[in-house]
């Protein structure tokens, strides 16, 4: 994978970050129901929901900042992949307790940001991204 190519696929994928941290931000009963289906609407929930939304809009942030100053980046997408991962492992662990269309979903959205951004992390030179 080229540098500016991988530079590219790593700023649309902070941006899907981005964009999913603050959807948790501003509408977590909501963007929950896509994890954890109708108990993402409770309050207490809720307070989980923002907290995560908030991680991933850090982590995105983090990203873009990063490759805007020149900065390195590779840490910044493998603290994603391990959120990922870790997210993606609490869902498989959370059995069903989670409706199964949802919890596949939500599975296959986690372990493929999680692999995608394994991948583009190992592709990164952080002495020129």
């Amino acid at each position: 994978m080229a540098r500016m190519e991988a530079r590219d696929l790593v700023r649309a994928h902070a941006a899907g970050r981005i964009a999913v941290g603050a959807a948790f931000v501003l509408a977590p009963g909501l963007a929950g129901r896509l994890w954890i289906g109708r108990e993402a609407g409770r309050r207490a929930v809720k307070v989980l929901g923002r907290a995560f939304g908030v991680r991933d809009l850090a982590l995105g942030l983090g990203v873009v900042i990063a490759l805007e100053r020149g900065a390195p980046v590779r840490g910044w997408v493998e603290g994603g992949v391990l959120s990922d991962a870790v997210d993606a492992t609490a869902t498989l662990l959370a059995g069903d307790s989670i409706p199964p269309g949802v919890r596949r979903g939500a599975l296959a959205l986690g372990v493929s940001s999680a692999l995608l951004g394994a991948g583009l992390a190992q592709a990164l030179d952080d002495r020129s991204a």
